[in-house]
């Protein structure tokens, strides 16, 4: 049965799953299926629950033709270009995840705030 017509058959849908003492979850099979999961997972945690959907790789797209077009401007080709697109592609995720980790702290901020000039700086 192809994806699309399975998921439209799917409004909500609630199942109890096992928690093992590892803290591993099983994924029901048509759940993984239907939302076209593979070997990596997103798990977010939003107020008191915990959404668990497929990391989607599309974004990444978008940032691959950014570094290629920043990289090529600055006059890379080649084998050189190559190997400057994987350095910055590595860079990329690690970045996205210390930008996560500083909005949390952010938002754990007593005052839920930072002056305006220690967020953009000052105006020398």
């Amino acid at each position: 049965m192809h994806q699309n017509s399975i998921r439209s058959d799917i409004k909500t849908e609630r199942k109890i799953i096992s928690v093992s003492v590892k803290r591993q979850l099983t994924i029901p099979q048509k759940y993984f299926d239907v939302l076209g999961f593979s070997s990596e997972a997103e798990c977010i945690l939003q107020n008191d629950s915990l959404l668990i959907r497929p990391v989607r790789v599309t974004g990444g797209v978008e940032f691959s033709e950014q570094i290629l077009s920043d990289l090529i401007s600055q006059g890379y080709e080649g084998q050189e270009l190559l190997e400057k697109f994987k350095e910055y592609s590595k860079a990329v995720r690690p970045a996205v995840i210390k930008m996560l980790e500083d909005n949390e702290e952010f938002a754990r901020n007593e005052k839920g705030r930072i002056p305006i000039d220690e967020l953009f700086g000052t105006e020398e």
